[in-house]
């Protein structure tokens, strides 16, 4: 009897010590992400290329991991508060933001509460776009040539729509380039310079091909140039720039999901890949191909990399005078 009560001892021990290892094990199973919903912040208005692009992946993010992947658009100050909203987030993956180049060149524009590099991880570069040149379809010119005839005969210079930085500038490297001044409109988004530009009351405007394709099957846009270096697969009877005569003057954007600084790798990584494999799939593809995106994925560390070298390039295009200073 006296040398079995140390084993009954133990066994009381390991079978206690098991039972309160029960709840944790669980709690750590609870926790494994994503346990509830997400939310992707776009810090744009309803209706533009960032939101349209970002609501097509949400959808297919909630049907693979089972959980809400909610977008919600918090628009103000040229995105930078809805940008902020995210920075200040805590990097657990419960709080994305979606982003184009404008994110890195915001920087440029004038102070932010939040460093654009440092306090975000990249997870995904979800696409890559030229802009396009969209002119109203109630617009007296056509093309490219007889629009810059008509900017040459336009007092004051002819108006063209931005709504953001990197709009703003493909709006000024064209004036550079063509040697022409415009009348530069600055707009809160694209969803709102589209009913100035589809009414004739805005002859010209910058966007993404995903903001345009809503608006030029309907007739009441036409786009006249591209800014990519080729002709993009999506928009093969759109000439680019460089077609034109317009040297110089390229620009390929993209649109990017990011959080928090911090976010764990074993959060990112199951994260970037998943939204490649979605993207590559035949059924997102014909998607993108309507919106005019492009996919190349990149890894955790090649997206820390491309933040870092478009930072340089925006400074050095600051110092040549093709991004304006908000003031």
């Amino acid at each position: 009897m006296n040398e079995q009560a140390p084993m009954r001892a133990v066994t009381r021990r390991a079978t206690l010590g098991g039972a309160l290892a029960l709840p944790a094990i669980a709690a750590s199973a609870q926790d494994v992400w994503p346990s509830r919903t997400v939310r992707i912040i776009v810090p744009y208005a309803p209706g533009g290329g960032t939101d349209v692009t970002t609501r097509a992946i949400a959808e297919q993010l909630t049907a693979r991991f089972g959980r809400s992947f909610v977008v919600e658009n918090r628009a103000g100050a040229n995105g930078i508060v809805g940008t902020e909203a995210v920075a200040r987030s805590a990097p657990d993956g419960y709080t994305l933001g979606a982003q184009t180049a404008t994110h890195i060149m915001a920087r440029q524009m004038g102070p932010l509460p939040y460093d654009p590099v440092t306090d975000f991880t990249m997870i995904s570069l979800t696409a890559r776009y030229p802009l396009v040149m969209m002119a109203s379809a109630r617009a007296p010119f056509h093309d490219v040539p007889s629009m810059l005839a008509a900017a040459r005969a336009t007092a004051g210079g002819l108006p063209q729509g931005t709504s953001d930085a990197q709009s703003s500038f493909a709006a000024a490297l064209f004036s550079r380039r063509t040697g022409i001044e415009f009348n530069e409109v600055p707009y809160r988004g694209s969803g709102a310079y589209l009913a100035d530009l589809t009414g004739g009351h805005l002859p010209i405007a910058w966007g993404s091909p995903a903001t345009a394709a809503a608006i030029v099957a309907s007739g009441a846009v036409k786009l006249l140039a591209v800014t990519s270096p080729t002709r993009s697969p999506h928009l093969p009877n759109v000439p680019t720039l460089r077609e034109l005569g317009v040297a110089e003057a390229d620009f390929v954007g993209w649109f990017a999901m990011l959080a928090p600084a911090h976010l764990p790798a074993s959060i990112g990584v199951p994260l970037n890949a998943a939204i490649s494999e979605i993207i590559a799939t035949p059924t997102m593809q014909a998607r993108y191909a309507t919106l005019g995106n492009e996919f190349s994925p990149l890894d955790l560390e090649q997206l820390q990399a491309l933040m870092r070298s478009d930072d340089e390039r925006w400074t050095q295009a600051t110092r040549d005078g093709l991004i304006r200073r908000t003031p």
